[in-house]
């Protein structure tokens, strides 16, 4: 099973204010932790909203809002993917971020991946196939883009 581990925006980290020294240390051992263990495959954290954008579409047609973005709890800073045996197993990783975090009071938002198995039928052994290659392909493109 995979899980987005959805960090929280907040004031701190929508003003950009960067991580300290001790948090990044931190942050760097949970998910070594997590690596050496087999459940971290990817994350990420997020710049501002106020170097993003919203695309809003009605009739079909998108309507961009620049950034930023007033609700920052509605917001993300980071995100932590990681494949698990169980959603007991996920939430306990959960448990294990780094107290110091947002001063001790961070909110984080576990959310379960679909996988292709979740959509029956309509994923097609042609859908299926057609999505490992997107999938490969952005795997070589990441890859080459790390050099």
């Amino acid at each position: 099973m995979k899980f987005m581990i959805i960090r929280k925006a907040d004031k701190d980290t929508e003003a950009g204010m960067m991580p300290t020294e001790q948090l990044v240390t931190d942050m760097m051992k949970y998910n070594e932790e997590m690596i050496k263990a087999g459940v971290m495959f990817d994350g990420m954290g997020l710049q501002p909203s106020v170097k993003g954008a919203r695309v809003k579409f009605n009739g079909g047609k998108p309507t961009i809002t620049d950034g930023p973005f007033a609700e920052a709890k509605e917001l993300i800073a980071g995100f932590t993917l990681i494949q698990v045996k169980s959603r007991e197993e996920a939430l306990e990783w959960v448990k294990r971020w780094p107290p110091i975090d947002g001063h001790g009071n961070v909110e984080l938002e576990l959310r379960q991946i679909y996988e292709a198995e979740d959509f029956g039928a309509e994923f097609t052994p042609e859908i299926r196939k057609q999505e490992e290659l997107l999938r490969d392909n952005a795997a070589v493109r990441e890859a080459g883009s790390r050099r």
